[in-house]
């Protein structure tokens, strides 16, 4: 639409609110009536979409976000939408009137599930009621204008026959992960944002023993394997006053009480990292989790970090991450936008008492895998009385 057309949108959109109307095509025929111009039939259908489309769902992203394979939807201001659906980002012809359509759209979703998106609050960080991750940022504070990121949940959980499929990771490399998941190792995985860390975690868990029971905690509740005992917790962030936070700390030690056979933090970022390693020392073997790290060398960095801000000191960290974690598998996104597994390494600690990622296995495009020298440790942990 011309910004004309914009204009006229936002003044039909007014007149409704003030009068408490109804949205349907006799109340906007009346409101641009008050315009002194004519318009037909199809005019008025065109503006009741329009309208329509910006009080229901996620109004012009509502089409993108329910296209096949498509996990996020990131629009940079009024004129830049773009969508990953599993090729790496592209840019779609989807726009905006302007930033003031953005920022409704922006305030209406927040607004959806209890959260405040404005000029004193200007960003928000929450989980909408199909499940789908909303992140946004108001302008002037966001460039070019009011930025949103949407992480769309996976309809089913992929399997690992499908990661197969998809270059995730070959034949060998799915069974060698099963084989880590079901010897009851405590495991890591890592990578960047948007690596596919929860969609493998989420299809390793599947092909659990249904016995087993799954208490899984998260910031947001995004792991859904296909596990017939699944309980899920997830934090709670602070109301407008400012009060009811519910960190993943409290829930890790609820979930501790609630008799799981392995525990499950869905990301691990913040001081829940050490009730969680408490955990994993208290004999709940195959305990698992994801972190953000560059690769699996800096897991035992980015653990040491995160313990030391929770006021562990470095060789408590160190020491609680030797008994209980074994194994990191890292994830890559490759410049083909396809998400792979590059590594796995095994946790060792050396003679100065730190904790050091040994590589065992590394993987490698359109080549077989290469054994390294944390191979044979990999071995030994999987042919130890845990398998």
């Amino acid at each position: 639409m011309t910004a004309l057309d914009a204009g006229l949108l936002d003044r039909v959109r007014a007149r409704l609110a003030e009068q408490s109307s109804e949205l349907n095509a006799e109340r906007v025929a009346q409101a641009l009536r008050s315009e002194d111009r004519l318009f037909g039939d199809a005019a008025v259908l065109q503006v009741v979409d329009t309208l329509r489309r910006d009080t229901l769902g996620a109004g012009p992203l509502e089409a993108l976000l329910r296209l096949e394979g498509v996990t996020d939807v990131l629009v940079n201001g009024p004129a830049e939408v773009f969508v990953d659906d599993g090729g790496g980002l592209r840019r779609t012809e989807v726009t905006f009137a302007d930033d003031g359509a953005v920022r409704r759209l922006a305030q209406r979703l927040a607004a959806s599930v209890g959260r405040r998106l404005d000029d004193a609050s200007p960003y928000v960080d929450a989980r909408l009621r199909d499940g789908t991750r909303l992140h946004a940022v108001l302008a002037p504070l966001a460039s070019p204008g009011t930025c949103m990121s949407l992480r769309v949940p996976a309809r089913k959980p992929l399997t690992l026959d499908q990661l197969v499929a998809a270059d995730t990771l070959d034949r060998h490399g799915a069974q060698l992960l099963l084989d880590i998941v079901r010897s009851r190792v405590a495991f890591l995985v890592s990578g960047g944002t948007g690596s596919g860390k929860t969609t493998l975690l989420a299809a390793l868990l599947s092909h659990l023993d249904p016995r087993e029971r799954l208490v899984v905690v998260e910031d947001s509740a995004e792991l859904r394997p296909d596990h017939p005992h699944l309980v899920s917790l997830e934090a709670r962030q602070a109301n407008v006053e400012g009060v009811g936070e519910l960190g993943l700390s409290v829930l890790v030690r609820q979930a501790l009480r609630m008799r799981p056979d392995r525990l499950v933090v869905g990301e691990v970022r913040g001081a829940e990292v050490v009730d969680m390693l408490a955990a994993m020392n208290t004999g709940h073997e195959g305990s698992c989790g994801t972190v953000h790290a560059n690769s699996a060398r800096d897991v035992p960095a980015r653990m040491e970090a995160l313990g030391m801000a929770a006021g562990l000191p470095q060789a408590a960290v160190h020491s609680q991450l030797a008994a209980a974690l074994h194994v990191v598998v890292h994830l890559r996104r490759s410049h083909d936008g396809i998400r792979r597994v590059a590594e796995i390494a095994v946790l060792q600690r050396q003679e100065s008492g730190l904790v050091q990622a040994v590589p065992a296995i590394t993987f490698r495009v359109d080549s077989p895998a290469v054994i390294e020298p944390g191979g044979v440790l990999l071995e030994a942990l999987l042919l130890s009385d845990r398998f």
